[in-house]
């Protein structure tokens, strides 16, 4: 007996042994074997159609995500903007009123100033004329001590003012 070559009769009996077999399984075990085989090819199939529609469904939340985020960096550098346009625009008003409070102070100032002066000057001429009469009735009681001195000044001023109304 030769291990690699078989005597006939247990060939026949292997070759049938063989078929029985094979007929059973073809039978009974391999259509629930392709069976089995061919639900988990539609399940892989159906779990990369799926993975495929996931990653695209990632990939579109993940624009729409970068969308979010430009818009809100440009709604973030609108409002900078507008913040800035504001608080200039603030500003320029503050300096503006502050600039008319100013030229308030100073107007008032100037007003003030003015008055003062005016004050000022009419008070020196109430000294000014009183002074003046004072010197003239001292100097009027000194020329007009006599009575015919006193009458020829009072006909002399009242030719002059004959004079000047008839020249106006």
């Amino acid at each position: 007996m030769n291990l690699f070559l078989p005597e006939s009769g247990l060939v026949i009996w292997m070759l049938l042994a063989f078929s029985i077999v094979f007929f059973v399984l073809a039978k009974f075990a391999w259509p629930s074997i392709l069976k089995s085989i061919q639900k988990r090819q539609e399940y892989i199939s159906d779990s990369l159609v799926k993975a495929n529609e996931a990653i695209q469904t990632l990939s579109g939340l993940e624009q729409k995500g970068k969308e979010i985020i430009a818009n809100a960096q440009a709604e973030q550098l609108r409002m900078v903007k507008e913040t800035k346009v504001l608080n200039d625009k603030m500003v320029a008003e503050a300096k503006e009123q502050a600039k008319i409070e100013a030229e308030k102070i100073i107007e008032n100032a100037h007003e003030r100033i003015r008055i003062d002066k005016e004050h000022a000057i009419l008070e020196i001429r109430k000294e000014i004329t009183g002074l003046t009469i004072s010197i003239a009735e001292k100097i009027l009681k000194k020329e007009l001590e006599d009575k015919q001195a006193q009458s020829q000044y009072i006909n002399r001023l009242l030719k002059e003012s004959a004079d000047d109304i008839k020249a106006s």
